[in-house]
């Protein structure tokens, strides 16, 4: 993914998908592998973020409740 697209979590899972889907055919070489796996944890440390981000939103929405 170019660095000036913008980067959604359905994009980046989308992404993952298809670089796993490269990776377990086994046809590339070592090298794009390798780039390929990090481009892979790049993504997965994003999506990471964006569900820690969710879930904290979650957090104080439903929280907010039980002082009501």
């Amino acid at each position: 993914m170019a660095q000036n697209d913008k980067m959604t979590f359905e994009s980046s899972v989308a992404r993952l998908e298809e670089i796993v889907k490269l990776l377990e055919n086994g046809k590339a070489p070592l090298s794009d592998s390798l780039a390929l796996f990090e481009e892979g944890v790049s993504l997965v440390r994003f999506c990471t973020a964006e569900l820690d981000e969710a879930e904290k939103k979650i957090t104080e929405l439903t929280s907010g409740d039980k002082n009501d």
